[in-house]
């Protein structure tokens, strides 16, 4: 297989999609709420919410997967995307996380969710959530030193709270090494930037623990407001942007 057939090698499955496999770069980059796809074995497919529902960011982050794709051209790097609904299952906690299976989320109630049984939360993490982790971690290990770059969006209100002003939010945990000279470069862009916001990185057990914390590798997970890349032309956009500052923050911080 030639150079330029193996940078376009994609593996799909029931639970992820690998784009650039095998491509020269370092980075990982992954995309655990890619989806909005109800799985037909779940509940016939249909989780008993209203489409609105399903199309908004209770269901999956808006404008990420768009993002993810463009990245993984721009850094010329391997991409993990998942491939069903975060309502479904969320691939970003732990697997014991009382979360991993929301009844409610900013205010719609899931019926089927509500329904799940024991047996059907271990149908789920056999048949999506487990091999999703394990797909990330057979990339981690095929590239040397591999740098962890997790693509989300966040939507600029929850119901019943107050605007959220940060165009970026860019979380991290006790490992910081990448994150704060990333913050310090996002910021000399002049975006507003939110620090471990709009949500605090520290989160056990979550995607980023699983495949960066626990083995030491530099990580970064990044949260783009979804209505800056609700299109395609957004979504190429900030992959843009967020690309040459990646590549940048790693070169000078030697990682």
């Amino acid at each position: 297989m030639d150079t330029e057939t193996k940078m376009a090698v994609r593996v799909s499955d029931e639970a992820y999609e690998i784009i650039g496999l095998n491509r020269a770069g370092r980075w990982l980059l992954t995309c655990d709420h890619a989806s909005n796809r109800v799985p037909d074995w779940v509940n016939g497919g249909d989780l008993g919410l209203p489409s609105a529902d399903m199309d908004r960011h209770i269901a999956y982050d808006i404008g990420a997967a768009g993002v993810t794709r463009h990245l993984s051209d721009l850094l010329d790097s391997a991409a993990v995307l998942s491939n069903f609904s975060r309502i479904v299952i969320d691939p970003n906690r732990g697997a014991s996380d009382p979360t991993l299976i929301r009844t409610i989320y900013d205010g719609s109630i899931i019926p089927a969710n509500r329904a799940a049984t024991a047996d059907e939360l271990q149908r789920r993490k056999d048949t999506l959530y487990a091999p999703y982790h394990a797909a990330i971690a057979e990339v981690a290990v095929s590239i040397t030193s591999p740098v962890v770059c997790a693509i989300h969006s966040f939507t600029p209100q929850l119901k019943d709270e107050p605007k959220r002003p940060w165009e970026v939010g860019v979380l991290y945990a006790h490992d910081d090494r990448f994150a704060r000279p990333f913050i310090e470069a996002c910021e000399a862009q002049c975006w507003c930037v939110g620090d471990n916001k709009p949500y605090n990185g520290e989160l056990p057990g979550d995607a980023i623990d699983q495949h960066a914390l626990q083995h030491g590798r530099a990580n970064v997970l990044i949260e783009v407001r979804n209505d800056l890349i609700e299109d395609a032309a957004g979504q190429r956009l900030w992959a843009e942007r967020l690309a040459p500052i990646l590549e940048e923050t790693l070169a000078t911080t030697g990682l």
